[in-house]
Parts: structure tokens; sequence; C-alpha cells
């Protein structure tokens, strides 16, 4: 971890650029090229389709505007920090590190634009897929059924505005625009932040908790680093393409995030004019797009001349001549400040809980659930986010463009938002969660994780005690299952239960990787949805658990059948003894380079915990492929004691000792220091280095 000492702001940010792409430079050119559109150019015609989105989904506003949003000197402050990849890009002197070697291409040079790309924030935001999953499972089931089987949160109605009807959406929709499926139920859920108050603290002064889960990559999502000039001293993680720090404390103040959760994206079905393809109606009156010409360069191939075109609403995803429809995206990324995670470079020089505040306030997208602790003894937190105001839909279905009835006007206020200063109970937690107080009047978004992790969260804070770091280092790695405690009761009612059930009744419903009733629990578990409520839309777990606790005896066949096949395909794999079943044995986490060598490959490490666990790992098929990317845990009585783990290591180099030195350390829950005072530094310091200007 690198603790960069600078005489000024710039040559501080120069340093973080310039130490980034020596560790991982590899990274950040496919994600500079994945968020500028030019992936194709390097693999080939396969990325074409992603490419044409990223420029499509470039911001293209008042620039003054962008920057401004961020913090009074983010262009500076990103100046500085792609002049110093650009530094180390050219001290190479042509010579192409390994990785460039075997894939075939050279590192490209950074303009400060590509720090700003829209696609992390656009790949973080599920509201858009799951217009399209609704819509198209309302034309198949009827609206009740999905209302029934994916009840929004809070309740609301499943209703198609101004005439439209699932015949107005192609099935392969989603397919055509690029877009992942919506995950299934809490499979890429899994962040965690909560702070408590010096009143539940052995120290008497506030502790920060945050583990930010996100798809387990290789190299870390997350970059650590320590980053002092004349008014600088922070410390903590980000991504390794972002200057300065996401999560992590300065002198006085700590702060973490998880995913709130907002919805922030609305589907227009435009009407196109059909005599002028470029044309679309609006309030009865045909307007022209506006149309951006761009040539994608591929790989292996002839380059691809693109049309990036744009209704009123925004960019237009996908284009049905069949039907005279274009289908445009209304989003909060299109505005200015919509670069992921980048307002931090404000946030993290917050001295109190005003300039907390006032920095939320910059968050555009994908909205954060920010927590907050100082030295002075307060803790808080905000659903920070640009939300905007529906005022006659609730944005659960794609609306009509043409009519002009279905716009937003305008956005939550910073104070409008949910947020929390100092609570008499002594603490704040998110998970996901739905986090709306009771009787708040706006509406944020239906689309929350379930709350398991957070309910264990409440457990573990009502014990009358005081906690250490090191009780926060065990709930971080909690793997007691809600969901499974309360299966585990309805075991109990199951008047004809088999007798390999038993195994359930006497387990403690921990998802230890050891444990073999948590691989029963767990593959069990899988089948229950599709046995209780049969096809049809997916069923979250939290929908079978109280139907079944409502009336286990109306189901008891279907409890049969379900548990039957799990102990098959559990015998199939494992055998017939119980003794030798585990659930890590099922459960593993598998850290793949984007080279797809396997040679640089790290893993299978088996590994506790589940989607719904504190210790959240969730994924396809059981495996451990969405988890913690960073755990941190901040002590405002001693900046020096707090702990921190990334995975799998610091480095991007499969030949560096620091490449996969954390895995283990972060599969088995063990922390290492965060010196921050220049004397536990200087005590912790392996290696120097001088840039000189």
């Amino acid at each position: 971890m690198p603790h960069i000492y600078a005489a000024t702001q710039a040559d501080l940010f120069f340093a973080q650029g310039y130490m980034a792409a020596r560790d991982r430079l590899f990274q950040l050119d496919l994600w500079r090229r994945t968020g500028s559109g030019q992936m194709a150019e390097v693999v080939g015609p396969q990325h074409v389709k992603r490419d044409r989105l990223a420029r499509l989904l470039r911001y293209r506003g008042d620039w003054a505007a962008e920057w401004s949003s961020y913090a009074p000197e983010a262009r500076a402050i990103v100046t500085a920090f792609t002049n110093g990849i650009n530094a180390y890009i050219k001290s190479l002197n042509g010579r192409r590190p390994r990785e460039f070697e075997l894939a075939g291409f050279d590192p490209g040079l950074w303009r400060p634009e590509d720090v700003l790309s829209r696609m992390p924030a656009f790949e973080m935001l599920r509201n858009l897929s799951r217009e399209l999953s609704r819509a198209g499972h309302i034309g198949r089931y009827g609206a009740k059924a999905v209302e029934e089987r994916q009840p929004a949160d809070p309740p609301a109605k499943l209703e198609f505005a101004g005439g439209l009807s699932p015949a107005d959406f192609p099935p392969d929709l989603a397919d055509a625009i690029g877009l992942s499926p919506p995950s299934a139920d809490g499979e890429f859920d899994g962040s965690n932040n909560w702070v408590a108050a010096g009143s539940l603290t052995v120290t008497g002064k506030p502790m920060l908790a945050n583990d930010p889960h996100r798809s387990l990559l290789l190299p870390s999502l997350r970059k650590t680093v320590h980053l002092v000039a004349p008014g600088w001293n922070v410390i903590g993680a980000g991504e390794p393409a972002l200057p300065g720090i996401a999560l992590g404390h300065n002198q006085d103040v700590a702060f973490g995030f998880t995913i709130v959760g907002m919805d922030q994206q609305d589907l227009y079905v435009e009407t196109l004019n059909p005599r002028h393809p470029n044309e679309y109606s609006y309030r009865g009156a045909w307007r022209r797009m506006d149309v951006v010409k761009e040539t994608i360069a591929v790989r292996g191939s002839a380059a691809v001349e693109v049309e990036l075109k744009y209704t009123r609403n925004g960019p237009v995803l996908y284009e049905d001549r069949s039907r005279q429809k274009a289908y445009a995206l209304r989003w909060v990324g299109a505005e200015p400040g919509g670069a992921a995670y980048l307002p931090a470079l404000t946030l993290a020089r917050a001295a109190n809980w005003p300039q907390f505040l006032a920095a939320a306030a910059r968050y555009k997208t994908p909205s954060e659930n920010l927590i907050y602790a100082d030295r002075a003894g307060h803790i808080g937190w905000i659903a920070a986010g640009q939300m905007p105001v529906r005022p006659n839909w609730n944005g659960l279905l794609p609306v009509p463009g043409h009519t002009g009835e279905y716009e937003w006007s305008g956005f939550l206020k910073t104070s409008q938002l949910p947020q929390e200063f100092d609570p008499k109970r002594g603490y704040i937690a998110t998970a996901n969660h739905n986090i709306l107080p009771p009787g708040y009047p706006h509406r944020i978004g239906h689309e929350f994780a379930a709350r398991f992790r957070f309910d264990r969260l409440q457990e573990l804070f009502a014990e009358p005690r005081k906690y250490s770091l090191e009780d926060f280092q065990r709930i971080q790695f909690d793997v007691a299952s809600v969901p499974a405690r309360r299966l585990q009761q309805i075991v109990k009612r199951w008047e004809r239960r088999p007798g390999e059930a038993n195994l359930l009744l006497a387990w403690d419903c921990r998802m230890e990787a050891s444990s073999a009733p948590a691989l029963l629990y767990a593959v069990w578990a899988a089948k229950l949805p599709a046995a209780i409520f049969g096809p049809g839309p997916a069923v979250s777990l939290a929908l079978v658990l109280r139907a079944l606790e409502a009336d286990p005896a109306a189901h008891s066949g279907a409890l049969a059948r379900s548990f039957n096949e799990a102990l098959v395909e559990i015998r199939r794999a494992y055998g017939a003894d119980p003794a030798r079943w585990q659930w890590g044995a099922l459960h593993k986490a598998h850290f793949r380079h984007p080279l797809g060598r396997a040679e640089f490959d790290l893993g299978p490490v088996s590994t506790p915990g589940d989607a719904n666990t504190v210790n959240a790992a969730g994924g396809r098929l059981w495996q451990h492929s969405h988890g913690a990317s960073y755990r941190q845990i901040l002590d405002t009585s001693d900046w020096d004691k707090s702990v921190i783990t990334n995975v799998p290591g610091e480095s991007g180099d499969p030949a560096s000792p620091h490449y996969a030195n954390l895995l283990d350390d972060w599969a088995k829950g063990r922390y290492h220091p965060l010196p921050y005072s220049r004397k536990a530094v200087e005590a912790a310091t392996i290696e120097r280095i001088t840039l000189a200007p």
C-alpha cells in the first residue's frame, strides 16, 4: 500500500496515478477501453455492441458543470492523476509488460475525460433491466402473477402507462441493448456498513465498519492508498482508475458506503416517423434526433461505422423499425456529475457533519448509503444520490415518450433524502435493504435487497454490551443465517419430515465451510421457490419462507419432493455419508484473470457464508463470485488502530509477491493494520520511492 507524501496537490495526484499504473497497468487499460468504447480494437468483433453502448452513454453536456459537480478542483486533480498514469506508461519506453505482450497490444495514454466514464455507474444500476424483465413477465404471466411473485418494496401496482402493452417490447430487447439479465434473489447484493457511537464502544469513541461487495475481480476492484499534501491527509480505498479514495478516513472523519438502490433510470418508448428514420413524435409534432457518427476499430476485422442517436429523453438504446419504435434511456448518469464515486474528492475532506452533508449532495449515481463517524463523537447516515421525482408513475415499467406526460419534474433536495444524525439507539446500519423510515413521504425506489443481513445486524447490536475492534471483525465475518433459522423452524413443524431432515434440526444455522447441514440447507433452499410456487417469474427466498410459515402443511408435498431432490443431488456429488459433506466443497471463490489464462487465476478457495449472511458470499449456482471487495474497521479513538483487508492482493502483476498474498487472509477473516500517523507509517515501511518533479 503506497503512503504518498507530496509538496503540492498536483504532485500528490500525479504520484497516485503513477503508482496506480505501476501496480495495475493492464487493469487500468482495460477499464479505460471499456469506459470509452475501445475494447473491440484489442479483442475483436464480439465487443462492438458493448463499445457502441459505452459511446452512447458518454457524457455530452456542459463540461464546466460536469467538472465542478465533483469538487472545485476536480479538473486539476484528474488531470494530474492521468498525467501520472501517462508518465509511467512513457517510462516503459515501448516495452510491453507481460500481460500486454500476451494480449498483443500496447497500453494507451489517458485523457482526463476517460476518468469520467459512465459505464461503471451504468453497470451498477438495475432499474432498466428490471423494467424490461417485468414487461416481459407481464406479457407471459399477467400483471397479477408478477405482483404476487415479485412484489414491489414498498408495495406498488404494475400498470402500463399511456396505452403501452407487452407487445411493445421485443423478447430479445434486453439482449439487443447489451444488458445482463436481472440477478437472482440476493445473488449480487451483499454490502454492509454500520457505525456505533461511543456509548456502545469500549473506547468511548465511535467506530465504523464497511465491506462493499461487488463481483470478485482479479486484480482487486479496490486500490488502497494514503494521500498526504497540504489540504490532504486521507487514507483508505478507491477504484484504481479514480483519484482519491471512496471510503476511509481523514484527520477528523471516517466514512463508508453501501448501495441504496434508488430508481434512477426510465426507459421511454418513442414513436418513429415512418418517412424520416431520424424523427420521433413529441406532443403531436415530429422532432429530429441528434445523431453522432463514430467509427469503432475492430481487431482482426474491418472498422464498424455506428450512428449514436438521442431523443429529448436520452440515448436511443435500440430501434425497432418493424414497429416504428425506439427505446430511449433517461437516467441520472446523463446529468453533470454522473461519474461514479468521483464526488468523494469532496467527501474525503469533510471535517464535520455539515461539510459531510454538503459533499453528499454532490453524489449522483449510483446512490449510496454514506455513513459517518467523527472524532468529536458524532455518527450519521444519508441515502445520497440524485433521486428523480416522478409525479404520475412509479418507475416500475417503461413509459411512452411521445405524450410528454411521463417526465421527471426535478430531483429531491438533499434535505428530503433519508438521513439520520446521532440516533438515541447509538448505532446505524445498512445492508442494501429498504432504508425508508416509517412514514417517509417520497418515492425512492422499489428494488431493495432482502432484510436478512440487516436483521442479523440488529440482533447483534441488541446485545447489552460495549463493542471492540475485534467484535466488529467478528461481525463482518459473521455467517449465522437468518433464513436458515426460519427454515429450521418450518422443519420442526413438518409432521412427516424424512429422517435426514433432523440434520438441520441439530444445526446452529451457521454457514461454515466445514458444515454438512449448511450444504443441505443451501441446495434445498435453492429448490424451494420452484417447488412452492411452480414455474413463472423468479421468487425470492423471503417470499417462500412467508408462504411456508403461514401454512407448512399445505406445502408438505412440495417440501418432501424438493428435499428428496436435494438429497439425491448431494449424494451423487459427495456420497451418502453426511460426515463427508461440507458446504465449502460446493461454495468456492475463484478469481479469474481477464486474459483467461489459468496460470494467472487464483483459487478456487472454499469460503463460508452465503448471499444472506453478514459475511455475504453470493453467486450463481452456489459459487462465491460476488463478495467483499474490501473490509475496513476504523477507530476514531486512535486512527492507527484501524484495520483493513483487500483481496486478492494490491498488485496486478502476476509475478509480484503482492498479487495474491491477501487471499487467504480475506477468506479466513484476518485483517491488517492501517497505519496513519507518520510514526506508524515509518515503522511499517518496507520500500521508499522518490518521484522527482
